[in-house]
């Protein structure tokens, strides 16, 4: 039987457990996003209807848009077509079905900012249904994406690309600037947050011209997206040290970007991801940025609750246990032949 001590202390043993280790995340990491991404599935999608919604040829017309979507399209009544529309820019709905002529015709506004996925399905069914019941059924895109970005998938990109830059930043302190101190840890990280916010920034809406951003707020999201990555990583890299990068990307990559409702939108994910996904960074990130870009003056605090939440949480676990995290500065030791004042100093 091999000799257990020189077994642990073989260059081929973390070697191998590494193999292993990549070769399951590979695995995860396409069942992730497939199941997620590749057949999005209506499951609950919020919408309004106002207009004489009760009348026999509504709500047939209803109840078809039920059947269509597997009774994932929970309508509720509105007054005014105003109130509906105030809740489309609160992001409460997805839709408005506004019946006019006592059910023959209804208009159908859908909001491709909401989600361009989500208004795609609702015009589809809308049309399908509008023809086996004998409705006249019109579509309106009332708040359309940006020319840009057609299919709405500019935001998920740049969340995503602070996510990544975000944590292989905090990977790069670790290895690269091990003897900063944690406050200069924390310090340094809030710098290339900055710094990395404003040129990711900069490029989609200066260079590219794909979004037109709020750029300031746009900026100080991403930075924050960005500096809470960064110290998700710190935070494992206390508290487990060279393993960390396995939580970090099964709580931000694996978990967070699929469910973070910026490639498919949260009404098609699946039921607890598209819960799970509010409270994680990366979905944080993506309804905060969303909400900048397409419904100005309706922002909502808690996304930037949850990013907060997260960066107080990993800073806090930081600086309790900072000698658990590898590197820093050994305070040195005073010298006993020097002037007493000048040891005090030290």
């Amino acid at each position: 039987m091999p000799d257990m001590p020189r077994v642990k202390d073989s260059p081929f043993l973390p070697a191998t457990v590494l193999v292993l280790i990549l070769g399951a995340a590979a695995g995860l990491f396409a069942w992730s996003y497939t199941y997620t991404m590749a057949n999005p599935t209506p499951r609950s999608i919020p919408a309004a209807v106002v207009g004489p919604y009760e009348q026999a040829r509504a709500r047939a017309f209803l109840e078809g848009m039920e059947k269509a979507l597997n009774a994932s399209v929970e309508v509720r009544p509105y007054d005014t077509a105003a109130e509906a529309r105030l809740a489309i820019e609160e992001q409460a709905i997805f839709g408005i079905f506004e019946v006019r002529d006592l059910g023959r015709t209804v208009t159908l506004d859908v909001s491709g900012a909401s989600g361009a996925s989500v208004a795609e399905v609702l015009s589809e069914a809308a049309r399908g249904v509008g023809e086996k019941t004998g409705t006249t059924v019109t579509v309106r895109d009332i708040k359309p994406l940006q020319p840009g970005d057609p299919r709405g998938l500019a935001i998920f990109y740049i969340s995503l690309a602070a996510v990544i830059i975000g944590f292989v930043g905090s990977i790069q302190l670790s290895v690269h600037a091990r003897a900063l101190n944690p406050l200069e840890r924390i310090a340094f990280t809030a710098a290339y947050a900055l710094l990395g916010g404003f040129a990711i920034a900069a490029a989609v809406d200066w260079l590219l011209g794909t979004l037109d951003l709020p750029f300031v707020e746009s900026w100080l999201i991403l930075a924050l997206t960005m500096f809470t990555s960064g110290m998700v990583f710190t935070m494992f890299n206390t508290l487990i040290g060279r393993w960390a990068m396995l939580p970090t990307w099964g709580l931000m990559v694996l978990v967070g970007n699929p469910s973070s409702g910026g490639a498919v939108s949260w009404p098609l994910l699946p039921s607890a991801l598209g819960a799970i996904g509010r409270w994680l960074p990366p979905g944080a990130s993506v309804n905060a940025q969303h909400t900048a870009v397409y419904f100005p003056g309706h922002q909502h605090a808690f996304p930037f609750l949850v990013l907060a939440g997260w960066s107080l949480l990993a800073c806090g676990v930081f600086l309790t246990w900072p000698h658990r995290h590898p590197g820093g500065r050994e305070k040195r030791p005073a010298d006993p032949e020097a002037p007493a004042e000048a040891r005090a100093a030290e």
